[in-house]
């Protein structure tokens, strides 16, 4: 649960550090593929060891568990980024919520031999509770791929989960985030946004004044 230091919680105060520690989250001067220019940059290729693959689980399943309680039962990951996101999400919420929690993942490409088909993990069956996972979203473009692909199996999708919320303006006056959010009826979250973020830091004097008003008057661009 959140707590008075910053409204975050343990987990989300956590997965801030290990952000600025590994170098994910940079703040300057950068070119999105967008081609927009922006004071900061998200990448979470940085996390590459094993202990950063258990705090980003950690941050997942807490922040899944503030938003349904214990009752979701599967955690999918698009290909490729989202299968480690998935297997550790599930491992951490399993751990908190004390029942089964299965895992699965999409094909980039159907398999027509061996185990087959186009999902590999646990059995993704009609009605079942279960939260996508995956990394940044800034377009959006990639979710609605993913969501194209599991609609024929009319799993109960409660809502869709990424690391960082850029709080990028999408086609419209609305967030990326907000936009695909309304467009399938259901919550897409992350863990920590933009804005969480860079007031943790620069309340705990690791931000200046002026790079936390940089971040907000292009926010409001």
């Amino acid at each position: 649960m959140a707590d008075a230091a910053g409204g975050l919680s343990a987990a989300q105060r956590a997965f801030v550090d290990l952000l600025v520690e590994r170098k994910a989250l940079k703040f300057g001067d950068f070119t999105l593929k967008s081609g927009r220019k922006s004071p900061y940059f998200i990448n979470t290729g940085c996390f590459h060891q094993g202990a950063d693959l258990t705090a980003l689980g950690a941050a997942y399943a807490d922040a899944i568990r503030r938003r349904f309680g214990d009752g979701v039962q599967a955690i999918f990951g698009p290909a490729y980024k989202g299968i480690p996101l998935a297997l550790a999400t599930a491992q951490a919420y399993q751990a908190l919520v004390g029942h089964p929690v299965g895992w699965a993942f999409d094909r980039k490409e159907a398999k027509d031999h061996g185990d087959g088909g186009l999902f590999v993990g646990c059995p993704l069956t009609p009605g079942l509770p279960v939260v996508v996972v995956d990394d940044v979203i800034t377009a959006g473009t990639a979710v609605r791929e993913t969501m194209a692909k599991l609609a024929p199996l009319k799993l109960a999708v409660q809502g869709v989960l990424v690391a960082v919320d850029r709080q990028e303006r999408g086609q419209s006056a609305l967030s990326a985030v907000e936009e695909l959010a309304e467009a399938f009826a259901m919550p897409v979250f992350s863990t920590i946004t933009i804005t969480e973020a860079a007031d943790y830091l620069h309340g705990s004097g690791r931000m200046t004044v002026e790079e936390r008003a940089r971040i907000t008057q292009y926010l409001g661009r």
